[in-house]
């Protein structure tokens, strides 16, 4: 009965060993962060600049009608193309029709006028010349030839004037280009100083936005600039820098800037919001570090004798199925990548999904891989 008795004793020793064991196996393995790792590589980061602007025309032309009359008719719409030269609209001028119609009377009778006094002054230089007119007689008939000649020539300006002006009631294209706006209709009074329309070339367009005086230094002509826009949002529009301005708001302290670019299918118009991507250098041969694998520290310090915010930036790699807490040295940063120099290697297993979770000596499980290590 002692025998039996031991035994049962050992067996239930033997089983709670057992279960121990096995419970403090499934601790460790649960104590274990998940994470998911990639290989710290060399490449390269493109370094830009980034703003908000507004899309522009590259020409828009205002067309005013010189004549303060009633508009009679509009022969284009907005959102037509117009060719330069063609009629836009007329504009009502029976008051310049009939001053046409007495300029061409007036300058009928100075012709007339002058080719008599013209057959007059031949007579009597004939006869001047025959000593048959005294000098007095003959001086007194040029100067009424020279008289009627000039009032010819003023007779002929009148008319050229008048026909001018008729001319302006047929409001023309200075360019030619897209109705961009209609800021009338027939029947309206035409007020030389409202446009009767806006034209606007839009084959390319200029992108205008400000920038900081810290930027100026890093924005030159001829960058390229990417320009996204909420209508097209997974398409790039590639343009350039091509304006700086010289001078910076004194109140803002900001400078203009214009980027141009195609715009071949007329899907960039005029009044749109843009955001604007200018590319100002390329780092080569630098370790690549996504932006969402790192977590950031920021401190106030002493930079200079002047407190100053400092964000440093951290990562997580992975040795021998442990997190190891990494601090970065940052060359430049941006929205989606750092270039770093120092903190880490090449080769290196980055801790990308997970770091949330894990603290410096972590024990963690690898649930993903991306890359070779070296």
């Amino acid at each position: 009965m002692r025998r039996l008795s031991l035994m049962l004793l050992v067996m239930l020793c033997t089983l709670i060993t057992i279960f121990a064991c096995s419970d403090k196996k499934e601790n460790e393995e649960t104590a274990k962060v998940p994470v998911e790792i990639m290989v710290a590589e060399l490449g390269r980061v493109v370094q830009t600049l980034h703003y908000n602007g507004d899309i522009k025309a590259e020409y828009e032309v205002k067309v005013f009608s010189k004549i303060p009359d009633r508009i009679e008719k509009y022969f284009i719409d907005e959102g037509e193309y117009i060719a330069r030269g063609a009629p836009i609209a007329q504009i009502h001028a029976a008051t310049i029709e009939q001053g046409v119609k007495q300029a061409e009377a007036g300058y009928a009778a100075a012709k007339a006028q002058e080719v008599n006094m013209q057959v007059e002054f031949e007579r009597s230089k004939k006869l001047f010349q025959e000593n048959a007119m005294s000098k007095q007689q003959y001086d007194m008939v040029q100067t009424q030839y020279e008289a009627v000649k000039a009032a010819l020539e003023q007779a002929q300006a009148a008319l050229i004037s008048a026909k001018s002006s008729l001319a302006d009631a047929t409001v023309s294209a200075p360019i030619s280009g897209i109705i961009g706006k209609r800021y009338n209709e027939a029947g309206d009074m035409a007020n030389p100083a409202v446009p009767l329309v806006s034209i606007v070339q839009m084959d390319r367009v200029k992108i205008t936005f400000e920038a900081t005086e810290s930027d100026l230094g890093k924005l030159e002509i001829g960058q390229q600039a990417v320009v996204k826009v909420k209508s097209y949002p997974e398409q790039e529009f590639v343009g350039s820098v091509v304006k700086i301005s010289p001078i910076l708001d004194p109140l803002t302290r900001m400078a203009s800037i214009e980027v141009l670019s195609d715009n071949p299918d007329g899907k960039l118009k005029p009044g749109m919001f843009a955001r604007v991507q200018v590319r100002t250098g390329v780092i080569e041969n630098t370790i690549v570090v996504p932006r969402y694998a790192t977590f950031e520290n920021t401190t106030m310090q002493k930079v200079d004798g002047q407190d100053q915010v400092v964000t440093d930036y951290y990562v997580y790699v992975v040795e021998q199925d442990t997190a190891v807490q990494r601090k970065l040295d940052v060359k430049y940063i941006n929205h989606v990548q750092l270039a770093v120099e120092g903190g880490l290697n090449a080769g290196e297993w980055l801790v990308t999904t997970g770091q949330a979770n894990l603290r410096d000596g972590s024990p963690v499980s690898v649930s993903k891989r991306e890359g070779v290590a070296l």
